[in-house]
C-alpha cells in the first residue's frame, strides 16, 4: 500500500495544482499525492510589481494554508514583475512548507516586451495582457506568458515545478541547513 501524501495549495488555478502535484510527486514517487487548492490570500497587488511583494504574497499564502487546513505539505506560488538591469521580467516566488518550516525558491525570469510593462505599470494584469496580445482567453490558467513567449518551449506550470523542487531541498535534507 503506497503512502498518501497531502498538499494543500494556496490557489485554485490549475495550473498551479497540477505544478504542485508534480513537483510533490517528483519528490515522492512512491507515493500516492492528494492535492487540494484552496482560495488562500497573498495581501498583495493581484499584479505584485517588485521582487519584495511577489516573494511576501508566496509566504503569506503558504502560512494561510498552514494555519487554516491540515496537511503533509503546503505549497503556494506567486507571480510578479521587477525591473533587473533596465529590463522587465516576470518570474514567481515559491514556498513549499510543512508545520515545521517554510522553503523559499524562486524561478526562471522571462525578459517582459516593454509595452507589456507599461501595461502592467497602469494596473493591469500580465494574464490579461497577454489575452489581448494574443488573442487568447484565461491564459494565466494555460501556459502563460512563459508558454506564449517562449512560443510553447517552456510554459507557466514547468517553471513553477522546477522552483518548487528546488525549493524543497532544505526539506529533503534538513541536516544540510
Amino acid at each position: 500500500m503506497k503512502t498518501v501524501i497531502r498538499v494543500v495549495v494556496g490557489s485554485t488555478n490549475p495550473i498551479k495544482i497540477n505544478a504542485a502535484r508534480t513537483a510533490v510527486a517528483t519528490l515522492h514517487p512512491e507515493a500516492e499525492i492528494h492535492c487540494e487548492g484552496v482560495k488562500a490570500p497573498s495581501r498583495v497587488a493581484d499584479q505584485p510589481m517588485t521582487d519584495a511583494a511577489t516573494r511576501q504574497g508566496a509566504i503569506n499564502r503558504v502560512n494561510w494554508c498552514r494555519s487554516h487546513t491540515q496537511a503533509d505539505y503546503y505549497l503556494a506560488m506567486e507571480g510578479g514583475v521587477d525591473i533587473v538591469a533596465a529590463q522587465a521580467y516576470t518570474y514567481a516566488w515559491v514556498a513549499i512548507a510543512n508545520q515545521q518550516q517554510v522553503c523559499l525558491s524562486r524561478s526562471a525570469h522571462l525578459p517582459l516586451p516593454t509595452r507589456v510593462y507599461q501595461a502592467l505599470e497602469q494596473g493591469q494584469e500580465l494574464g490579461d495582457v497577454m489575452d489581448r496580445m494574443f488573442n487568447t482567453v484565461n491564459i494565466k490558467q494555460a501556459g502563460g506568458a512563459i508558454g506564449l513567449l517562449t512560443h510553447g518551449h517552456a510554459s507557466r506550470e514547468s517553471t513553477y515545478t522546477a522552483a518548487l523542487v528546488m525549493a524543497a531541498a532544505p526539506l529533503r535534507f534538513p541536516e544540510l541547513y
